[in-house]
């Protein structure tokens, strides 16, 4: 059967619609690579999630696809996970399109994993509040949940490279009460998660990234 162009237009439109409405869907678990634009390496740490996928599945029994897919931040295909990642370097932009978008994702169940890979701070901060202008990014403390879920960590966010010596901190932010954002700054969790060659990280701190990725995705699967 052969559809028309106005047709699948309409239909894009008329599912669109239904998200808006209904909000978030998806009761799969699975996560997806977020492409953003404004120029920065969404793309960067290409091991990463596929190790981290392989990690949750072998010990917290997950059975996520271990291809994660990649969605466009203003796409409507990012109501079909539960948990996004999202990672690089450099700059970050967001439309008001993918703004809006990314706040009906997130204000109905989803949740967003940003992982500062060295350099994308102060831009993603700016393109947050385009997503939640009355909300702030706020540190967890210590004993918070997902620092406890899967695995313990009582120090909270663990170190994983250095960057600029600064302490390791894992921003969120809460949409009624519920923690929707995890942003990780001074940690790298990523850089941790890739092959051990790439940064010939020592077992023990892969062990830790690994771990603490893992209380992510459970907490993110389970909230």
């Amino acid at each position: 059967m052969i559809f028309s162009s106005k047709f699948l237009r309409n239909l894009t439109v008329f599912t669109a619609l239904v998200i808006s409405l209904t909000g978030f869907t998806s009761d799969a678990q699975d996560l997806a690579m977020v492409k953003y634009k404004g120029g920065g390496d969404w793309y960067s740490n290409p091991t990463a999630l596929p190790n981290l996928i392989n990690y949750c599945n072998a010990n917290i029994k997950t059975k996520m696809n271990t291809k994660p897919q990649v969605v466009e931040v203003g796409s409507i295909d990012i109501f079909q996970f539960p948990l996004l990642h999202m990672t690089g370097h450099g700059n970050v932009f967001f439309t008001d399109e993918d703004a809006e978008n990314l706040r009906k994702y997130l204000i109905s169940g989803g949740f967003l994993h940003i992982d500062d890979n060295y350099g994308m701070e102060p831009y993603i901060k700016k393109e947050l509040q385009k997503v939640f202008p009355d909300l702030e990014l706020l540190e967890l403390p210590k004993n918070h949940e997902i620092f406890n879920i899967a695995y313990k960590f009582p120090e909270g966010l663990p170190k994983i490279h250095e960057h600029d010596g600064k302490r390791p901190q894992a921003l969120g932010v809460f949409y009624q009460d519920r923690l929707v954002l995890l942003f990780t700054f001074e940690s790298d969790l990523g850089d941790g998660w890739e092959d051990p060659e790439v940064h010939n990280d020592p077992a023990d701190v892969r062990e830790k990234a690994l771990r603490m990725g893992a209380n992510i995705v459970k907490y993110a699967f389970e909230n």
